[in-house]
C-alpha cells in the first residue's frame, strides 16, 4: 500500500546564486514516516531539504504541502506545521536551555496571545522528551555537542508540528550520542511524526530509515525501502566506494562492507618483518 505524501516537490530545481544544484526533481516524502537523505558532498541534499523547508525558492518547479504550494502559505502557518533544526544553528551567547527551547512557540504566539500556561506545558514536555529536563536552567554554553543537539531538537517539538526536518542532526556527535538522537527521531516516527534527515554514515541511514532517498550530482537516483533500493552497485556508482553487503545482524537492513582496495593486503598469518638495521 502507498504512503500518501502531504510534502512532495515537483520537477523542483533550485540552486544558490545562480549556480544549479537540483535539477527537475520529483519527490514526496511519506507522512507518517522517517525519511533520510544521502549522498555524496554536494549532491543537493542539504538543499533539498532547505528547498521542502521553504527556506530556499525554487527556480523552477515547485514544493505542495497538503496539495498546496507551499509559497501560499503565510510563515507562522507552516511553521505550526514544520519544523525545521537546520545544520549548525546558533543560539544568542548566555541563552538558558529552557529559554532557547520556549522559542519554538513563537508560531503559535500573536499580539493578543502571548505565553500561557499551553505554552509552558509544550515546553516541559518537548524537554522531557528529548531528555534535557535536568539542563533547563544552564546556559547552552556549557554544555556538550550532544546535549546542544538534544536542545535544539527539543526546541524544535515545542513547536508541536507533525513533520520535523533535521539537516545532519548527527554531525560532530560521537557514536552513543548519533544513536540517542536517531533512537529519538525514531520515537517521534512512531508516535505519529514525519520525520526526515539528511545523514552522511550510510550503515545507520539504513538501518533507521523507512524511506530512503540516494541523490547524486543534484538528481535523486534511487529512492524506497532500504531494502529494496540499495544495492552494492548502488554504493560504488554514488559513493565510489566498492563493497559488500551483508544483512545487518540486528535490524536484517543493508550493511556495508567495505573492500580492501588490495594495496595493503597480507597474510595474517604471516609475522610482520622487521625493517633492516639502521647504518652505523
Amino acid at each position: 500500500m502507498t504512503v500518501p505524501a502531504r510534502l512532495q516537490a515537483r520537477g523542483l530545481s533550485a540552486g544558490y546564486d545562480g549556480r544549479p544544484v537540483l535539477a527537475d526533481l520529483d519527490v514526496a516524502i511519506p507522512d507518517g514516516c522517517f525519511t533520510v537523505l544521502v549522498g555524496p558532498n554536494a549532491s543537493g541534499k542539504s538543499t533539498l531539504l532547505r528547498a521542502l523547508a521553504r527556506m530556499l525558492v525554487p527556480t523552477s518547479g515547485e514544493v505542495l504541502l497538503d496539495g498546496r504550494p507551499i509559497g501560499e502559505y503565510g510563515s507562522k502557518e507552516v511553521a505550526r506545521i514544520l519544523g525545521l533544526l537546520p545544520q549548525t544553528p546558533v543560539a544568542p551567547s548566555g541563552l538558558e536551555v529552557v529559554d532557547l527551547v520556549g522559542r519554538g512557540r513563537f508560531p503559535h504566539q500573536t499580539w493578543l496571545r502571548q505565553w500561557t500556561r499551553e505554552d509552558e506545558r509544550a515546553v516541559d514536555e518537548a524537554l522531557a522528551r528529548a531528555g534535557v529536563s535536568d539542563l533547563r536552567d544552564r546556559s547552552i554554553d556549557e554544555l556538550s555537542g550532544g546535549q546542544r543537539q538534544r536542545v535544539w531538537i527539543a526546541m524544535a517539538l515545542a513547536q508541536q508540528t507533525s513533520m520535523l526536518l533535521l539537516d545532519e542532526p548527527t554531525t560532530y556527535l560521537d557514536l552513543s550520542h548519533q544513536l540517542e538522537v536517531l533512537d529519538l527521531c525514531r520515537s517521534l516516527q512512531q508516535d505519529g511524526s514525519t520525520v526526515v534527515a539528511v545523514l552522511h554514515d550510510l550503515n545507520l541511514a539504513f538501518r533507521y530509515a523507512d524511506h530512503l532517498v540516494v541523490l547524486s550530482g543534484g538528481r535523486i537516483v534511487a529512492q524506497g525501502p532500504p531494502t529494496e533500493v540499495v544495492t552494492a552497485e548502488l554504493v560504488e556508482d554514488v559513493f565510489d566506494v566498492p563493497c559488500r553487503l551483508l544483512p545487518d545482524p540486528e535490524t536484517g537492513t543493508p550493511m556495508i562492507i567495505p573492500r580492501s582496495s588490495g594495496h595493503d593486503r597480507r597474510d595474517p598469518r604471516q609475522p610482520v618483518r622487521p625493517g633492516p638495521d639502521p647504518a652505523p
